[in-house]
């Protein structure tokens, strides 16, 4: 038997889980001193989170431990499936270090099963699309091999580029350097970022106002975009809806044949991109 793996930093919506064969791994986050694990939008009051960062709240995320792995992991391993998570970006975070903690000693206790981790570099819905059409490749009754392969072939063609009001909670998160940081609060403008092939957060530009900042991000999607008929631009938002209304319409403008799906930023990412942040997700031709 064979099971897949992904985890609530790939940001799909809770409506999409019962559809898809698949165990879900719940990243936490913390603020006003409670801890939650992120339910993928089902009872998440995201107006709540991101009222209160505004206010001066400082969310953080924090890595699963190798306990908490260990839980998830080891009815699998007891039952010798061949496992595959599909993860968001190592460059990320530290919790894969806590993973291989656990993943040593459950190799050890149970060596007839298999784990793998393929590693989308990516986060949000950029990990959200390879996850989900690698589950649905895998429910047309492929092994995990041939997903794994198929992972590999699409890793690039999925890009993520945002804008965000100023980069204090990427700093803050060690996202971005300082000196990245301290140049977006130098001249007072819309940083816009993207994730590189590698996995990494990298400034590509510097804009000023909201204006400027959607069409950036509308002009790569129609610079970039491939396949925009079969799979969905995603639009995301974090406690700016204005902002995400106004890419929404460019794109339906200039996209009429587009797919186009819009979905909050949820509290994981959030701590980190900031409230204010706008981004698009789309099938491309590179990243």
């Amino acid at each position: 038997m064979s099971k897949i793996f992904f985890d609530t930093d790939c940001e799909l919506w809770y409506t999409m889980l019962p559809e898809m064969d698949a165990e879900l791994i719940k990243m936490p986050y913390t603020i006003n001193g409670k801890e939650y694990f992120y339910d993928m939008g089902e009872n998440t009051d995201f107006n709540a989170f991101y009222k209160a960062v505004r206010a001066g709240a400082m969310p953080i995320t924090s890595a699963l431990n190798a306990q908490l792995y260990t839980e998830i992991l080891e009815p699998y391993f007891k039952k010798g499936e061949d496992m595959l998570y599909i993860s968001f970006s190592s460059k990320m975070s530290g919790t894969f270090n806590h993973l291989e903690m656990a993943l040593k000693d459950l190799r050890e206790k149970y060596p007839n099963a298999r784990f793998r981790r393929f590693d989308t570099k990516s986060i949000c819905w950029g990990s959200g699309l390879q996850v989900y059409y690698a589950v649905k490749y895998y429910q047309e009754g492929h092994t995990t091999d041939e997903v794994y392969e198929y992972l590999e072939k699409n890793v690039n063609s999925f890009t993520e580029y945002f804008a965000v009001d100023d980069l204090f909670h990427l700093k803050r998160g060690g996202r971005v350097s300082a000196a990245a940081a301290a140049i977006g609060s130098l001249f007072s403008v819309k940083p816009i970022l993207y994730v590189n092939d590698g996995g990494e957060l990298q400034v590509v530009s510097k804009v000023t106002g909201t204006n400027k900042a959607v069409n950036f991000l509308v002009d790569k999607v129609k610079t970039l975009g491939t396949e925009l008929e079969k799979y969905p631009i995603v639009v995301l938002d974090a406690d700016n809806k204005e902002g995400g209304d106004k890419i929404e319409a460019k794109l339906r403008e200039a996209l009429p044949s587009a797919k186009i799906e819009r979905y909050p930023v949820g509290p994981v990412i959030g701590t980190h991109c900031g409230p204010g942040t706008i981004a698009v997700i789309f099938r491309s031709i590179s990243r």
